[in-house]
Parts: C-alpha cells; structure tokens; sequence
C-alpha cells in the first residue's frame, strides 16, 4: 500500500472540533464511507495491509469499529465478531471496563465468541490512546484467542496509541491513514 493511499484517504474525514467534549478533536469517518470508491479503497488498503497476518477471525468493537471490521471480514473470507457496549449482546457475556481519553465506558463479548487458540485480527477504525482496543484485546485473550496482529483504518500518530500497545507486548500494530494533527 502506497502512503498515497492513506494521505488521499485522509483528505476524506472530517474534523469535528470539541466533540465529545471540549479540547476533542473528533475525526468523523462518514465523509470516507459514503464515498463508495474512497470506502471500498479504504477496506482494499486494509486487506493489503493485512494480506501477511495469518488470522481467521476479525474482532472489532462498536460502533465505527464495526463498519471497517464486518467489511474487512468480507472482503477477506473471514469470521467476524462484535464486541458491543454493556447490555447490547443477547447471550452469556464477558465484560471489561476501560478508559477512554475523556471518561470511562464498558465493553462485551460472547462468551463463545472466540475459541482457545484461534487466531484474531482486532480492529478499530482509530487509534488515539489505545484505551478500546486493549479492553477488546484482553476480552479477546481472557476468551483464549490469539491476537496476531492489531489494524486500524486511522492512527493518529501525535497521541501514544501505537507506543502504549508496544508497552503491553503488541508490536504487529497496522494503519492504513496516519494523521500527525
């Protein structure tokens, strides 16, 4: 994948200053999405991005996370698993709590979501802080999966995301559009 790719695609996301709150810079992927050539590129730069990982289920939380993911997991014949805010999912679940760069949210997931040792690609469509995708990485690990490797459409470089992930082992850490600002 070229970083062409990835600068054009982040031309596409709109900024939204101070959402959720105050001092949040929100970037908004529904400019990317409904542009059905940008979205199918962006899904076809993940999967190239990706096409080295050894994997045979996606896992990604909600709500945008699942936009990329279930289409990632098309895209690529793969399984696809939500992981959903408190109270969402219909069976047995395991839950963990985490906190987010402006306050503190629970997730879950199926307790027969992902089977001992089988090999997962956890995805978000961002990563700031780290703070979702390790709460979805431990339920992942606590169900006995093995994360191969961690993707995200976007990173946001100038917040330790990917250097907070490294901390707690993840090394294998991929994104498509890298934003320094």
């Amino acid at each position: 994948m070229s970083t062409n790719v990835g600068e054009r695609l982040g031309k596409l996301l709109r900024v939204v200053p101070d959402f959720p709150q105050k001092g949040v810079s929100f970037k908004d992927i529904t400019t990317l999405l409904k542009d059905g050539q940008a979205f199918r590129e962006a899904i076809d730069a993940l999967a190239e991005a990706v096409s080295g990982v050894d994997f045979e289920l996606v896992v990604a939380p909600e709500a945008r996370g699942f936009m990329i993911g279930a289409a990632l997991a098309y895209r690529l014949g793969k399984g696809f698993v939500p992981v959903r805010k408190a109270g969402k999912l219909p069976w047995e679940t395991l839950r963990g709590s985490y906190q987010l760069e402006y306050g503190q949210d629970v997730l879950e997931i199926h307790k027969d979501a992902v089977r001992p040792g089988q090999k997962v690609l956890v995805l978000d469509d961002l990563l700031a802080t780290g703070g979702t995708i390790l709460a979805t990485i431990d339920l992942v690990e606590k169900l006995g999966g093995s994360v191969e490797a961690v993707a995200f459409l976007i990173e946001l470089t100038y917040i330790p995301g990917r250097a907070n992930l490294n901390k707690k082992g993840y090394k294998n850490v991929i994104s498509v559009i890298k934003l320094d600002s």
